[in-house]
């Protein structure tokens, strides 16, 4: 009764939101529409939609980037040129005003004691959520003090409705109907609002440290909760990050800093569960030595123990190239498939995608390409993966890139083995 009364209150925020939203898309309908029409009447319908689409998920705000970059890892259900639009998303916005970040920070500590000795109000970095400033406590430490951007908790919110009308909407046309769109709103939109929520995310630093405590190359700023308030995360400040290119490391370096990336990702994955999807080069940096900072917790997902299970057995048996097992364990896990499905089809179509990855060469393996063919198939045959499973492919798909610029000759598959072995064994046989 407690939710539905908040959405009645907030009916008229929603609904302006609503005629917000609504006139930006139809703006871009007008301007971008011809041009829609006439490179489908050229049977060329998706050459610029995807930048297009990219352009209007920027504009609408941070809940529709932060989908749009989740969209980016679903190439079962849309085409390659709208993915690598979207992957291209970022969420960097200006700073808000002086006077609203003041307004923010006067009630957050309204209650307590000011703890600064110092306060930089001009960010380090500013996001779409949040920025974050530099800051010296009363006792003379340097810290990082990540803000909340003012009222964005409850644009968000109204944005998680209104999206959820919509995917309703989608399940419900024909040729849709056995797509899990309400299922990955759920399960999306839910890891988006829980970047509003400062305190998991100091919980998340926290168990990241603990469960990476043993690979001393990594180091994740330690939260100081006692300084942290409402809307504000205090942490230590990591002095001398740099975004360095791969030619100013040395080779043993670069070598080193990659395995140590797929390590840590891997650790995440197949170990522990709670997996950094988060990691692109304003998240990630590589000291000069080859070790590792991560930063900026928002993004962490717990995996359940199924996903993580069969998200393990996947790709151990990519790695050996039982494809037979790989089709079976994607079929088991789907969230639907389609009536009528061709299986055997399915089955033999993945087996010759895991058998021609298998064959080749460390420095010819793309985990984007394999995906894309992965989920075309998926597409094809109509057999949808449960949404979670995009958490754990957004993680690598994220790294991907850091990794090949460091070391191209990397072999993912085989990187993975010894951490798979330290988990329970996945199994590597067809049971009936």
């Amino acid at each position: 009764m407690a939710d539905a009364a908040g959405h009645l209150a907030d009916l008229p925020g929603t609904m302006l939101r609503f005629a917000r939203v609504g006139g930006t898309v139809f703006g871009y309908a007008v301007v971008h529409g011809p041009g829609a029409l006439a490179a489908r009447l050229r049977r060329r319908p998706w050459v610029h939609a995807g930048a297009c689409l990219s352009s209007l998920l920027t504009s609408l705000g941070p809940s529709y980037i932060k989908i749009g970059q989740l969209l980016s890892t679903r190439r079962d259900l849309l085409p390659d040129q709208v993915c690598t639009e979207l992957g291209r998303l970022a969420d960097e916005t200006p700073a808000p005003r002086k006077k609203r970040l003041e307004g923010v920070l006067h009630r957050a500590y309204q209650d307590r004691p000011w703890p600064f000795a110092q306060f930089d109000p001009t960010p380090v970095a500013s996001g779409s959520i949040a920025t974050i400033h530099r800051a010296v406590t009363l006792d003379g430490r340097l810290v990082a003090v990540k803000v909340r951007r003012p009222n964005i908790g409850r644009v968000m919110r109204r944005d998680f409705q209104l999206t959820g009308l919509a995917m309703g909407a989608l399940q419900r046309l024909p040729g849709l109907r056995s797509m899990p769109f309400k299922m990955m709103h759920a399960q999306v939109g839910g890891a988006i609002l829980h970047q509003l929520d400062f305190a998991a995310e100091r919980e998340a630093l926290d168990a990241l440290r603990t469960n990476l405590s043993e690979f001393a190359w990594v180091r994740i700023p330690t939260p100081l909760p006692e300084l942290s308030s409402d809307g504000v995360l205090v942490m230590e400040y990591v002095e001398g990050l740099a975004r360095r290119s791969p030619e100013s490391l040395s080779p043993a370096s670069r070598t080193a800093a990659a395995r140590r990336v797929m390590s840590t990702v891997y650790e995440m994955l197949f170990v522990d569960g709670l997996v950094h999807c988060d990691l692109h080069p304003g998240n990630l940096y590589v000291n000069s030595d080859g070790s590792l900072v991560i930063l900026d917790a928002g993004f962490v997902i717990e995996l359940s123990e199924p996903v993580r299970a069969s998200f393990a057995d996947f790709f151990i048996n990519m790695a050996i190239g039982n494809g037979p097992l790989c089709a079976e364990i994607i079929i088991e896990s789907a969230a639907s498939i389609t009536e009528g499905c061709d299986l055997d089809g399915f089955r033999a179509s993945l087996t010759e995608l895991v058998t021609e990855s298998t064959g080749a060469r460390s420095s010819e393996f793309n985990l984007a390409k394999f995906a894309g063919r992965l989920f075309d198939l998926q597409r094809r045959f109509g057999i949808y993966p449960v949404p979670e499973f995009a958490f754990p492919l957004l993680s690598l798909l994220v790294v991907e890139g850091i990794v090949q610029g460091l070391d191209p000759e990397l072999d993912f598959q085989a990187e993975a083995m010894p951490v798979l072995r330290r988990r329970n064994m996945p199994r590597t046989s067809v049971t009936s």
